[in-house]
């Protein structure tokens, strides 16, 4: 109920005390430290799983580590590692390049990814990625300059329209199908903006200059999914995925202790990836729980999806 429906811990026993059963949100902690630390070895295999890929989703967001209280809280990050049948997070203290190294690991593919320098950083570091750019965010910084310059504006929103237009029919096609249409379309697309761009003048502090900055920057990225079928022209998934450990962060605050973080690390990772698959979080956990007590192996969401 914590991690599946963002319910607190206090707020979950008022609810058992009105029901007849007197208990207290501590006891419920000690359950969930105790069954963290029987499905741990999922959630390392989930995340062993997820470095396998070829294409990730990477984001990350803010998370709050509690201490005695609100004030004395430390800002944490919680990272996001997203396939296509499952997601991984991993909370920190940093939102470095150090801390990145550490969620990704051992992966060797294209990482799908905002503009944040971190994911670049660790790439100049030796690290065997290939950086994709997300065109939502390209699309949302033109958004947000419309207002001054909705001329411009409303030019370049349309031609990115028209990239989303051709996802939209090939999406569920097969990939062969998908590149070849990237290919056909898209790419005179992608570069009727390149010449919009370089056509287009701004001063450079300017809402519609900031936007045009960004898109400068992250523009080789951003031409990455017109060469290869299984990256997506944006990272909406892994966004997509860190909504239900937003919505916990905005009910239950954050975390109280390091352990408290790790422990949702492992029940996010577990539940978000049941849900992409669509298996019942409650079904799913009851299960890896039953194998991790009678010492089998502890089955991970998409390989019980594929039964």
């Amino acid at each position: 109920d914590k991690y599946a429906d963002h319910l607190p811990l206090e707020r979950q026993a008022r609810i058992m005390t009105r029901q007849g059963l007197a208990i207290e949100s501590q006891t419920l902690w000690d359950q969930l430290d105790a069954l963290a630390t029987h499905v741990k070895p999922a959630y390392e295999r989930l995340l062993a799983y997820v470095r396998t890929k070829s294409v990730l989703g990477a984001d990350e967001t803010p998370w709050r580590l509690l201490g005695n209280g609100t004030r004395s809280s430390k800002r944490w990050y919680a990272w996001a590692l997203c396939s296509e049948d499952a997601v991984v997070y991993r909370l920190d203290e940093s939102r470095s390049a150090e801390a990145a190294a550490k969620i990704i690991g051992s992966f060797k593919g294209t990482l799908v990814c905002d503009g944040y320098t971190a994911y670049e950083a660790l790439r100049k570091q030796g690290a065997s990625i290939r950086i994709a750019h997300c065109w939502a965010h390209v699309r949302r910084k033109f958004i947000e300059a419309e207002e001054s310059a909705p001329g411009p504006c409303k030019e370049v929103l349309d031609l990115i329209g028209k990239i989303y237009e051709v996802e939209r029919r090939v999406r569920e096609g097969p990939p062969e199908a998908r590149l070849l249409a990237r290919q056909a379309e898209a790419k005179p697309i992608v570069e009727e903006i390149r010449r919009w761009g370089f056509a287009t003048s701004a001063l450079p502090q300017s809402p519609l200059g900031k936007a045009l900055g960004y898109m400068s920057s992250q523009w080789q990225g951003l031409l990455v999914f017109l060469d290869d079928p299984n990256v997506a022209p944006d990272n909406n998934a892994v966004e997509r995925a860190l909504r239900g450990l937003v919505l916990g962060r905005k009910n239950h605050y954050g975390s109280r202790s390091q352990r408290g973080a790790e422990v949702a690390a492992i029940f996010y990772s577990l539940v978000e990836s049941a849900k992409l698959v669509g298996i019942d979080p409650d079904l799913y956990l009851k299960t890896a729980a039953r194998a991790a007590l009678s010492g089998t192996k502890i089955p991970l969401p998409h390989e019980i999806a594929a039964r």
